[in-house]
C-alpha cells in the first residue's frame, strides 16, 4: 500500500527505514522524500513509527504531557484526571 503518493513510497519502504534506525518523520523523509511534498502522508508515517516503537506522534506526546488518558487504555480501570478549568473572562464590546 502506498503511504506517499507524491513520491510513490510504500508502507514497506517506510517500515524498512524504521528498521534501519529512522525514528522521526524527518529521518524517513531524508531517505525516501515521503512527507516532503503535500504532507498528507505525515500522519500515517507517524502512526507507523508509533506502531514500531519509535517516537510517538506529537498528539500522543501532548496527551501524555497534559495527563490525559491513552486512547487505547481501558478508561474504566484507569480513569483520566479531570482537566483543571480556568475562569472564563467576560468580553466587553466597545
Amino acid at each position: 500500500m502506498y503511504v506517499c503518493m507524491c513520491h510513490a513510497v510504500t508502507e514497506d519502504q517506510v517500515k524498512r527505514a524504521i528498521d534501519a534506525g529512522a525514528d522521526t518523520p524527518r529521518q524517513i523523509a531524508k531517505g525516501c522524500k515521503a512527507g516532503t511534498d503535500c504532507g498528507s502522508c505525515v500522519r500515517r508515517i507517524q502512526a507507523l513509527l508509533g506502531e514500531h516503537g519509535a517516537r510517538p506522534c506529537p498528539t500522543a506526546r501532548l496527551a501524555a504531557k497534559l495527563g490525559l488518558a491513552d486512547p487505547g487504555a481501558d478508561s474504566e480501570s484507569d480513569p483520566a484526571p479531570a482537566p483543571a478549568s480556568a475562569p472564563i473572562a467576560a468580553l466587553r464590546v466597545a
